[in-house]
């Protein structure tokens, strides 16, 4: 059996990676999908990619409005930013192209899920000991 040597370059043409802490950000099968298939589909010197709503729906089996409503999550976490690109016709016409998908770092999605969620904690810390501190004012004297 003989075994095909791959060099450096052809290696990170064959596979995209995940962090693992995607799955710590509770994304949606769905987004979980479509961001899998534009981390695919990127380019790996400028993280961009342009993709159709019908061509990603094909590619992960899902409708246009759906990958549509799964762009707008994943845009909204911070995960991708889009921008609207227009194109020239034959004639000279401006066109409207397909939406130009940048992926974003990922330590700073996950950075941001950390902040939201201790301040989340901070926040219950302060509403526990406000309630302690009430309980202790209204016991009634004897």
């Amino acid at each position: 059996m003989r075994f095909h040597r791959w060099n450096s370059q052809q290696k990170l043409k064959h596979f995209f990676s995940l962090p693992n802490e995607i799955f710590l950000l509770g994304l949606a099968h769905g987004e979980l999908a479509v961001y899998c298939y534009l981390k695919y589909l990127e380019n790996r010197k400028t993280h961009q990619c342009w993709p159709s709503y019908w061509n990603i729906g094909k590619a992960v089996g899902m409708s246009e409005n759906t990958v549509r409503k799964y762009v707008a999550m994943l845009e909204a976490r911070g995960l991708i930013t889009t921008a609207y690109t227009t194109m020239r016709a034959r004639d000279g016409r401006p066109m409207n192209g397909h939406l130009m998908y940048t992926i974003c770092p990922f330590h700073e999605v996950v950075n941001d899920h950390y902040r939201v969620q201790m301040e989340a904690l901070e926040l219950q810390a302060r509403q526990k000991s406000v309630a302690a501190l009430a309980s202790q004012k209204e016991v009634p004297a004897q």
